[in-house]
């Protein structure tokens, strides 16, 4: 019997060739994922370096993190210095940050619902003040903190409730969704929390080289001073032969956590005042370095703040 081989059939050209179009386009895959996770990565960390991507600040405390642009950190800040300087309790900064965060988003609005203003979104025909004096953030924060102390035990009341019993909104329940980031806000704010709130911030626009009045400052270091004074009550001075500097000094029992409770307000209004670095109890923010928050620097004891403009 005679067996006939038959002749083995060679791989389909065409199967090769599809999979070996598969793999760049596999490759050219991973490669954009790679990219896009990158970028992402990126974007969430604020910056490359010294390289400054999304503006942000960020308050650390109590174990948590929260995250604000750079006008709701200002904002926050005012409101957290204004209770400072009240003397009143940290809960009572938490309410008034968390207050402002369901009004407003804390951005000072320029109207709202009705005759709403501001932070607090205060009505004008209610009683508040005029247009003009809700929309300053510390007379509005002022407005409210006014009316919050004349409540019983507000200190040991849920948020809600000492939040509606001033403001007495139609949502009660939607302030102690923002007690939280409140809290966070409230302790690095009040000084209660060092070294904790840190902005990654654009670099600041050049300013005035020469002081131009008897305060041996330039313009923007006397913008500092002028908004220390009016939202925590702290008044500054130059550095001799420094016009870029304005120093705070501190005294009394509560010096170290109300020259934190300054310093982190200076870094809160750096995007508004133009400030480049900010430094106490020996450790310093810096405006040109976003990849780094509080770092170890000499020379600058507790119960001191240093505040330097661009």
């Amino acid at each position: 019997m005679t067996t006939t081989t038959q002749p083995r059939t060679p791989a389909s050209p065409s199967r090769r060739s599809r999979s070996g179009r598969g793999r760049p386009v596999l490759v050219t895959l991973l490669v954009l994922l790679l990219v896009a996770d990158t970028a992402g990565w990126v974007w969430w960390r604020g910056s490359i370096g010294t390289v400054p991507i999304r503006p942000h600040c960020t308050a650390t405390a109590l174990g948590n993190s929260t995250e604000l642009d750079p006008e709701q950190a200002g904002n926050a800040a005012i409101i957290a210095s204004v209770a400072v300087r009240r003397g009143l309790a940290g809960r009572a900064a938490t309410i008034g940050i968390a207050t402002a965060m369901q009004e407003s988003k804390l951005v000072n609005l320029p109207g709202g619902d009705r005759d709403s203003i501001g932070l607090f979104q205060q009505r004008p025909s209610q009683g508040w003040g005029t247009p003009a004096q809700v929309r300053d953030p510390v007379y509005a924060t002022n407005a409210f903190y006014d009316v919050l102390v004349k409540v019983e035990g507000y200190q040991s009341l849920p948020i809600t409730a000492a939040a509606q019993k001033v403001q007495r909104s139609a949502f009660p329940a939607a302030y102690a969704d923002h007690e939280p980031e409140a809290r966070i806000l409230a302790s690095t704010l009040s000084g209660f929390s060092p070294a904790a709130f840190s902005c990654v911030l654009p670099a600041a626009d050049p300013g005035p080289e020469r002081a131009t009045g008897s305060s041996g400052l330039v313009p923007r270091a006397e913008n500092v001073v002028q908004a220390a004074g009016l939202e925590t009550g702290r008044t500054g001075k130059g550095v001799p032969g420094a016009p870029r500097q304005v120093r705070f000094t501190l005294g009394g029992k509560t010096a170290t956590s109300d020259a934190w409770a300054l310093a982190q307000w200076a870094v809160a209004r750096a995007d508004g005042l133009g400030v480049v670095a900010v430094e106490t109890a020996g450790q310093r923010w810096d405006r040109t370095r976003p990849d780094r928050t509080w770092t170890p620097v000499a020379g600058t004891p507790s119960g001191t703040v240093v505040v330097t403009v661009g």
